[in-house]
């Protein structure tokens, strides 16, 4: 954990996330969290020295009590060889004193380490980070809040604000269980009348196109990828890299498209999000295992998912889902501009994350991506020009361009956990190359008619695809 004030200039040393450039990295190999498992590894090794000293100890007290059945033979040489044996039990015994005391010392630098984060933690929670506490934040000597974190805690509030709403309880909601995060409330709202839309239904396989092409499989490459899905309404794409036999797949997930089908068919409408903020992406993961099948998948191959805004949670939801764990390896996921701090992966999946500090879509669950050994969640925070305020959309800081530069330093930096991330990511896709590229066309099955008079609403205006401008043609 980096200090915001040198040892030398005499201020107190503030925690502080590192920095590279214009990224802020959490997690991985030089989190916080790994560190704090590094520690008590390390004063578990010391315990095991402690342990194995102890055994010598025993050992050379036996010796030089058998030693002393020897003396009638040669007092000179017994007397010398029982105190030589002695004196060495006793520097045993003043190494295993030293590192038990050092052991103590790691594991006590490890609960103030924790106790430190909980105190931080719990400023946080309580609301300090709100915009009226800016200055003082900064006073503090801790990071300014950004709009990402504002909509971040702004979310966090959010079941209690919809249980007051729809005058229950505070803190439950329409079936009585007790409210907890984006996902409980997602189901709530699904469950309220003239909101049926929200409930997840199947989606399907409607048509796919297959092409080979030169693929850029670098984070940025892949984030690009995502974006260029925009412009197929409810597509995703299907990588298949490397020979047989050692074959691995990238599945490409695009962002919120509100436009180019049938009302309530496109499975990346605002639908989606409550599919995946509030179901897990069940139906659409069924659909990308279907996917994945049909482009020549085999049960145990290798797999990355890589999706931007609604589609790194559906990317990251497949890392929790045990009928796609059951049948691929997943190995890796990548995201941009997407709210997936709540979701927890199956062990041993890598992921990164870029967020921007101005972008306000990855805190809209309301809460913030792990510090994790596996987990890296990366900060963007370089300057955005004014006049990009003013243009349509959901702001310049969830543009697919700023993230892609972001993903281009990312794999320049040489923070030890971002090279481990990349690392990892690479592992799988390769280098890159010739790549066989399916893309799939889903549907989701439309709402009964009886239905679908109340879950119609006004029109929507504006850009239907997130940053874009330009409407989706039916494929």
């Amino acid at each position: 954990m980096a200090e915001a004030a040198p040892s030398s200039s005499g201020a107190a040393p503030v925690p502080a996330a590192p920095e590279d450039g214009m990224l802020r990295v959490r997690g991985g190999v030089g989190g916080l969290s790994f560190q704090f498992e590094e520690l008590l590894a390390g004063a578990a090794a010391l315990d095991g020295i402690v342990r194995d000293l102890e055994s010598v100890e025993a050992e050379a007290e036996a010796v030089r009590i058998a030693l002393v059945s020897y003396l009638h033979d040669s007092y000179a040489s017994g007397s010398t060889a029982i105190t030589a044996v002695g004196e060495a039990a006793r520097d045993l015994r003043r190494v295993r004193t030293e590192l038990e005391r050092l052991g103590s010392d790691v594991r006590a630098s490890h609960r103030e380490y924790q106790s430190a984060e909980a105190r931080n933690t719990l400023l946080l929670r309580i609301g300090l980070t709100g915009p009226a506490y800016g200055p003082l934040w900064g006073l503090l000597g801790l990071p300014p809040v950004t709009l990402r974190d504002t909509v971040e805690d702004m979310a966090g509030s959010v079941p209690a604000a919809l249980a007051l709403l729809l005058g229950l309880p505070v803190g439950r909601l329409p079936g009585g269980e007790p409210a907890v995060g984006a996902r409980d409330t997602v189901r709530g709202l699904a469950d309220a009348p003239g909101l049926e839309f929200l409930r997840p239904r199947p989606v399907r396989i409607a048509g796919r196109d297959t092409r080979v092409e030169e693929a850029d499989v670098s984070p940025a490459g892949l984030l690009l990828r995502a974006e260029a899905l925009g412009a197929n309404p409810g597509s995703v794409e299907v990588l298949r890299l490397g020979e047989p036999g050692s074959r691995a797949w990238v599945v490409v997930v695009p962002g919120t498209q509100l436009d180019g089908l049938p009302q309530g068919t496109n499975p990346f409408d605002a639908g989606g999000i409550a599919e995946g903020l509030g179901f897990g992406s069940a139906e659409t993961a069924a659909a990308i295992r279907q996917a994945l099948v049909e482009a020549g998948a085999e049960a145990g191959d290798q797999v990355a998912a890589v999706g931007y805004s609604q589609g790194g949670i559906h990317a990251m939801n497949l890392a929790r889902d045990k009928a796609f764990l059951a049948d691929y390896r997943l190995k890796f996921v990548l995201t941009a501009g997407s709210p997936v701090g709540s979701i927890e992966p199956a062990g041993g999946i890598r992921s990164l994350h870029l967020e921007h500090e101005a972008d306000w879509v990855p805190g809209a669950d309301g809460a913030p991506g792990p510090d994790t050994k596996d987990r890296v969640t990366v900060t963007l925070t370089g300057p955005i020009p004014g006049p990009e305020w003013l243009e349509p959309g959901l702001g310049p800081g969830h543009a697919m361009t700023r993230y892609a530069a972001g993903a281009r330093d990312v794999a320049a930096s040489r923070d030890p956990s971002l090279e481990a991330s990349t690392a990892a990511l690479a592992a799988v896709v390769g280098a890159g190359g010739t790549a066989t590229v399916t893309r799939f066309s889903l549907r989701r099955d439309p709402l009964p008619p009886q239905r679908m008079a109340s879950a119609q609403g006004p029109a929507v205006s504006g850009p239907g695809r997130e940053g874009s401008s330009r409407r989706g043609t039916r494929r």
